[in-house]
């Protein structure tokens, strides 16, 4: 395919944003992401990048990209995922799926989180399309960011792709972010016994016991913020949130059963499977004081927390370039399945973080070309 039929920047932008790929632990919501997957091998194989579709889940229509221009040892990838959060259309003043330019900003559904990443990270790309590069430039796309991270797990348990470093294009306001928390989503669900609420002692009841595990909960989430701080973040504990609960079915029965589940933010060095073990053993002695079960289910694997050396030859290079000193941040990334495959690793991209997830989703005008020019200048670091 000839590179005349990569489109420019707009054109790429507004197909992509056409491109629905919603990612959702919701059936009725979740997506292929094939079609965003599809479009950019087609539009880097034209640049001459060697292109592999990478299937993640074959049912349900999900793959990785990986993209290689040139060959070696090390390199540079620029990543970024391809799906997107729902939404909801009637609070959106735009079609969500169709590129809206107002007031120096492109409108749209992964315009800032995160499809508007691609064509920047192409358009730097196109510099270079007719240099030898010395090391091999990597652009990466995944699946399923928003919901599991199935695309990134299944990327670092293959170890591929190879390469000394990799930015991941979030939207941090292109601010180098070296540093982020972890996220748990966990349940905790009582079995107890039905009967009429007249006599207790013909059940158990789950609310009496979920009473004490709430209380239980309560004092982990104390004793972690007592023994774990990092003043790098903006919030130093790790958060523990209560997010739903659900039990019972009507006042005069003895609740049979009852579930709560919660989000955990670990901070770095706190292990997600450690973390698990430690609610367990202290729910447990509740079982036989109520005369319940008690279960406790990872709503999914979780998201390692991520940190870098902050001296690292990419944070220092990335601090230069964009005069910003890096940060930390309280949201998850990819990052850490990155990193556990070798690569010096940074989250950096356009737009910001408090427009990801909202209606009226948006990129400004304003972020595209220093992104271009500073993912250039990186390029020129680590691939010539």
């Amino acid at each position: 395919m000839p590179a005349s039929r990569c489109p420019d920047l707009v054109t790429m932008l507004s197909e992509l944003i056409a491109s629905p790929s919603v990612s959702c632990t919701q059936p009725d919501w979740d997506q292929s992401n094939l079609q965003v997957i599809e479009k950019l091998e087609s539009w880097l194989s034209a640049l001459g990048f060697q292109t592999e579709i990478m299937t993640v889940d074959a049912q349900a229509g999900k793959a990785n990209l990986i993209a290689t221009l040139g060959s070696g040892p090390g390199g540079l990838v620029l990543s970024g995922h391809t799906d997107t959060v729902p939404f909801n259309a009637e609070l959106w003043n735009s079609d969500p799926f169709k590129l809206t330019e107002k007031d120096n900003r492109f409108y749209g559904l992964g315009t800032c989180d995160m499809k508007g990443f691609f064509p920047i990270a192409i358009e730097a790309a196109r510099k270079f399309i007719e240099q030898p590069l010395q090391q091999p430039l990597i652009i990466l796309a995944t699946s399923d960011e928003e919901s599991s991270m199935n695309g990134a797990r299944a990327l670092a348990e293959a170890g591929r792709p190879k390469a000394r470093y990799a930015v991941i294009g979030e939207p941090t306001g292109l601010k180098p972010i070296y540093m982020h928390k972890g996220m748990m989503m966990e349940s905790v669900r009582v079995e107890g016994k039905a009967g009429h609420s007249s006599d207790p002692s013909l059940g158990a009841n789950a609310l009496d016991a979920m009473h004490s595990v709430l209380t239980e909960l309560i004092a982990f989430r104390t004793d972690l913020q007592k023994k774990h701080q990092n003043k790098a973040f903006k919030i130093a504990e790790p958060t523990l949130n209560l997010g739903c609960i659900h039990g019972g079915d009507n006042p005069n029965r003895i609740c049979s059963r009852c579930e709560v589940e919660y989000d955990l933010r670990p901070l770095p060095g706190m292990d997600l499977d450690n973390l698990r073990e430690d609610v367990s053993k202290r729910l447990a002695p509740l079982a036989d004081k109520f005369g319940v079960q008690i279960s406790t289910q990872a709503l999914f694997p979780g998201i390692p927390a991520f940190a870098n050396d902050e001296q690292s030859d990419l944070v220092k290079k990335a601090e230069q370039l964009t005069g910003y000193q890096a940060e930390s941040v309280a949201f998850g990334t990819e990052a850490p399945f990155l990193q556990r495959m070798g690569m010096d690793t940074i989250v950096m991209g356009p737009g910001f973080i408090d427009q990801a997830h909202q209606p009226d989703e948006y990129l400004a005008f304003d972020q595209i070309k220093p992104t271009v020019a500073i993912l250039e200048k990186l390029i020129e670091q680590y691939c010539l």
